[in-house]
């Protein structure tokens, strides 16, 4: 099949020719089903891929996992969009600091949707962190990483006016010290 559309145009065609206008769990496994058909059985795509191509085009997708961020409406979705990182300890911490501080500002003005949607936010990042310090393909250090934001994480979700305090105690562990120091470059090994 020389000229066969890629994944994405093929995902965004079939959309359109079933003409969803709302994409749930049973578009995307229809979609799903209708990828596998006209690429082959080999080529497995999952609902997050599918769910992200279908919301970058600017369709309505109703549709969550650990991968997919939530839907967003205006004016949280410009307020809202790349302010979730987390690739460093650094950035994770920088990422909660800008969430914490429009969560603030949402709760201030009693904006249920927009605490709510911080909050789902910062849920997915814990999620998506727990899944990375699992994945035994990512290297020990880097797991470690993870495991460590899912729990800066958890610790906002529980109780977002501490994090902040307790963040400053765990960062001056002696735990935290042995296990991030040589990560983020204070003291690292080939360096001493």
């Amino acid at each position: 099949m020389p000229n066969a559309p890629s994944k994405k145009q093929a995902i965004l065609d079939i959309c359109a020719a079933r003409n969803f206008q709302r994409v749930g769990s049973e578009e995307i496994r229809a979609i799903s089903s209708e990828l596998s058909r006209c690429l082959g059985a080999g080529q497995k795509t999952s609902s997050s891929y599918i769910a992200a191509v279908l919301r970058e085009a600017g369709k309505r997708v109703e549709y969550e996992d650990r991968f997919t961020n939530p839907f967003l409406e205006e004016p949280y979705a410009s307020r809202l969009k790349g302010s979730l990182e987390f690739h460093s300890l650094e950035s994770a911490e920088a990422s909660l600091q800008k969430l914490d501080a429009i969560y603030r500002e949402y709760r201030e003005i009693s904006d249920r949707i927009g605490t709510s949607l911080v909050r789902s936010l910062i849920r997915k990042g814990k999620l998506r962190a727990e899944s990375l310090a699992a994945n035994l393909r990512v290297s020990p250090e880097k797991r470690r990483e993870k495991q460590e934001i899912a729990r800066w994480f958890h610790v906002w979700l529980e109780t977002p006016d501490l994090l902040f305090d307790w963040l400053e105690l765990r960062k001056s562990s002696e735990e935290y010290r042995k296990l991030f120091l040589d990560l983020n470059g204070s003291r690292g090994a080939s360096g001493a």
